[in-house]
C-alpha cells in the first residue's frame, strides 16, 4: 500500500462532505484524510491501487484544486 499526499483548497468541513463521494470511489472509505488545520489543506490517500492522477481527476472533477507533493 503506498501514501499519497497532495495540497489542496479543501479547507472547511463542508468541503469535505462535497468531495467524499468522488474520494470514496476513487480510493475507498476510511482510506483518506484531510488535514484542514495545515495552511496547504493536506489530503494523504492510503492506496494500493488508485494513481495519483486518479486522486488528482477525482478532486477536480469535485470543484477543488490539487497538486501532488513530492
Amino acid at each position: 500500500m503506498s501514501t499519497l499526499r497532495f495540497k489542496t483548497t479543501i479547507n472547511c468541513g463542508n468541503c469535505i462532505k462535497a468531495v467524499t463521494p468522488a474520494l470514496n470511489q476513487e480510493v475507498g472509505v476510511n482510506n483518506w484524510q484531510v488535514d484542514t488545520a495545515n495552511p496547504d489543506k493536506i489530503l494523504t490517500v492510503s492506496t494500493a491501487t488508485a494513481t495519483a492522477a486518479q486522486v488528482v481527476q477525482a478532486v477536480e472533477a469535485a470543484g477543488f484544486e490539487i497538486q501532488a507533493l513530492a
